[in-house]
């Protein structure tokens, strides 16, 4: 407010009561950004940096590093080991992120337009608890069951088809060359499937009932009503499994690690399995850090993709309905 003052001829004017002046922003949550970029610098990007430099020498651990220059990388792209291991990753691709979207999408729309309309949304929470409940476990808690399941001798697996008549389906699950790489996606599939479903349900509740109810008046049935309804609603759900399913797929370890250790004769080394043995058991340390770059490079190429496309997909929806 403006206040006119008279003062021997003059005029004054005094502003009481003005608005203070906003603050930017920035000016209030760079101090809470900080301590995550601090940490995130501390703990990723400088040591991707010093694996990096590692990555273009010849060194075995100890002593002073010799520098190689592009050796390692050369020899990598040479190695049939090591396109072994990214064929293997592509199935895993398939066991983490393809097979457990398309089945979270079935069990979330079963368990949220079956399950909590007939029997109740807690019976629809409850089953959802277990599905996810794989994730919740430590992997090495789950990769000692499934060794347990999967034994040659007196497997919980092998013991069943027994029981049934069916021992000549019997077989070593994990020390087949031709099997384990299967058994092992099939095991991954278990402890992935819960991410995709929470993450599908939750996207589920926030679909408009009403489009249901105008198709289900236009006499469109469940599966249409899915496919052209439910779908494009909840696609960034769908981008945003398939992403994170896929970085978890190429960076997968420790299920290799307690199941099989990469054999047998190598028939489930992966990457970052076939990095670690490298770097820990063979002593190469300079190669094994040229591994470990190239994966991260891909993954973070393959993240950036991923994220572009989901926002230019965006984008052309906003676009379409404005």
């Amino acid at each position: 407010m403006t206040v006119t003052v008279e003062r021997g001829g003059r005029v004054v004017r005094k502003q009481h009561g003005s608005a203070p002046r906003p603050r930017r922003p920035r000016d209030s949550y760079l101090p809470f950004l900080l301590p995550g970029v601090l940490a995130f610098l501390a703990v990723v990007v400088v040591p991707f940096l010093m694996n990096t430099g590692v990555s273009f020498t010849d060194w075995q651990g100890v002593g002073t590093p010799r520098w190689s220059g592009l050796a390692n990388y050369r020899e990598l792209m040479d190695d049939a080991e090591f396109r072994a291991s990214f064929r293997h990753s592509l199935f895993m691709v398939v066991a983490m992120a393809a097979v457990p979207t398309v089945l979270g999408l079935v069990l979330a729309a079963a368990l949220f337009d079956f399950v909590g309309r007939h029997f109740g949304g807690r019976v629809a929470s409850l089953l959802r608890a277990c599905f996810y409940l794989p994730q919740v476990l430590p992997i090495a808690v789950a990769g000692i069951v499934w060794s347990w399941i999967l034994a040659p001798d007196n497997g919980s697996l092998n013991e069943l088809l027994k029981a049934a008549g069916l021992g000549s389906w019997q077989q070593d699950w994990l020390g087949d060359p031709d099997l384990a790489l299967y058994s092992v996606m099939g095991v991954m599939v278990w402890v992935q499937l819960g991410f995709p479903l929470v993450v599908f349900m939750a996207g589920l509740q926030r679909v408009d009932p009403q489009l249901h109810e105008a198709a289900e008046l236009d006499g469109a049935g469940w599966w249409r009503r899915f496919w052209h309804v439910t779908l494009p609603q909840i696609r960034p759900e769908i981008y945003v499994v398939l992403l994170w399913c896929t970085i978890a797929a190429l960076k997968v370890f420790g299920a290799v690690y307690v199941l099989t250790k990469g054999g047998p004769g190598g028939a489930t080394d992966v990457p970052s399995y076939f990095s670690f043995t490298t770097f820990f058991e063979k002593t190469q340390v300079g190669y094994g850090a040229a591994i470990s770059t190239v994966l991260t490079v891909i993954i973070l190429v393959l993240a950036l993709a991923g994220l572009k496309f989901q926002t230019r997909a965006e984008d052309a929806e906003e676009g379409v309905r404005t």
